[in-house]
């Protein structure tokens, strides 16, 4: 037999091994997010048991986004929330958010309630890896496998409201410290049309689809009312010209009294969607800021100093360029009130 005859049914014989052990290739959160032209997502595995595996950078902490307290006897809605992004890398423009509920009893179609120590342990269990026991940061690059679920806009990765062991996402450690991606320089006018209204692009090439799931960032804005302030507060912000939907975490910094953004600011946050619908999902766009350091010039949490690396300026978890960017960009400057700015920089 030709050496070529050989090659060929080697190779088919892979093929063949691949096909019958179940070896599947990961996915793309672009993927992943891809939608129809009424905004519902059409990758095949909503509507399959089959889980998908995609990777990326965490984003958040989790209990800066939502509520984790477990209560087992809440009502529908309610109970310990927990809830990650991560940012796909290189060439993959989208983001994937994963979520977890305990209450699935108390939900649609739900399939189970974690008691109370069942829900710690979840989540302990996801906040870890579970090979080295290393707990997860945001700027860590992971692995995340787990079923889909469509919901007001997005494709998220959950247990599709059933708590039995089968539905389980798991989450495993690539590389510590990756660093959290450099926000994505956007303005209202790559999101909002001449009127003020959301650009909506099924192909994810452009308008708010293009950033879904992503670090961003928009220069020079301000509140519209800024009285709305505090944790989980949903709040508006303007160029002057249009307008657009900010959503407040529950971080330690956002509480009555610490807002100091007097001055037009910088916003960094999760580009985020939740639609007022569920089929038609070309709406509820918005970035979600997780907390707030009470710098006074950008709304954002740079709080990351758990690496603690001399030079490691703007808490993204490496030193580098940015941190000397973000030291020139800043140089002498203050914070209004705060007892500092006398003499140069005032």
């Amino acid at each position: 037999m030709k050496s070529s005859g050989v090659v060929k049914i080697f190779t088919y014989l892979l093929t063949l091994l691949f096909f019958f052990s179940g070896f599947t290739y990961g996915d793309t959160h672009a993927d992943l997010q891809a939608v129809d032209a009424d905004g519902y997502g059409t990758h095949p595995d909503l509507f399959t048991s089959d889980k998908v595996t995609v990777e990326g950078i965490i984003l958040n902490r989790p209990d800066f986004m939502l509520d984790a307290t477990p209560n087992e006897d809440a009502p529908y809605g309610a109970g310990g929330q927990w809830q990650i992004y991560m940012q796909g890398e290189g060439d993959d423009h989208a983001g994937t958010a994963i979520w977890m509920g305990q209450c699935y009893d108390n939900i649609p179609g739900g399939d189970g309630t974690y008691t109370d120590q069942e829900w710690l342990d979840e989540i302990y269990r996801l906040n870890h890896d579970p090979l080295t026991g290393y707990e997860f940061a945001p700027g860590d690059r992971v692995k995340i496998t787990g079923l889909l679920k469509f919901y007001k806009g997005k494709t998220n990765i959950n247990e599709r409201h059933s708590a039995g062991p089968s539905n389980d996402l798991t989450i495993e450690l690539l590389e510590a410290g990756v660093g959290l991606p450099q926000p994505e320089v956007i303005t209202l006018d790559d999101v909002k049309d001449g009127n003020d209204n959301f650009i909506f692009d099924s192909s994810q090439l452009s308008g708010c689809e293009y950033y879904q799931g992503r670090l961003v960032k928009i220069n020079n804005v301000s509140f519209v009312d800024a009285n709305s302030w505090g944790p989980d507060a949903e709040m508006e912000i303007t160029d002057g010209q249009k307008t657009f939907p900010i959503k407040l975490g529950i971080g330690w910094g956002i509480r009555p009294g610490s807002n100091n953004l007097n001055e037009p600011f910088d916003v960094v946050g999760i580009f985020d969607q939740e639609s007022s619908a569920y089929m038609v999902c070309n709406d509820g766009y918005r970035i979600w800021v997780m907390n707030y350091d009470g710098n006074g010039r950008v709304l954002t949490d740079r709080a990351y100093g758990r690496y603690n690396l001399p030079g490691e300026i703007n808490r993204d978890g490496k030193v580098d360029m940015f941190d000397f960017a973000w030291l020139v960009d800043n140089w002498l400057k203050c914070v209004p009130g705060s007892g500092g700015c006398s003499g140069n920089g005032s």
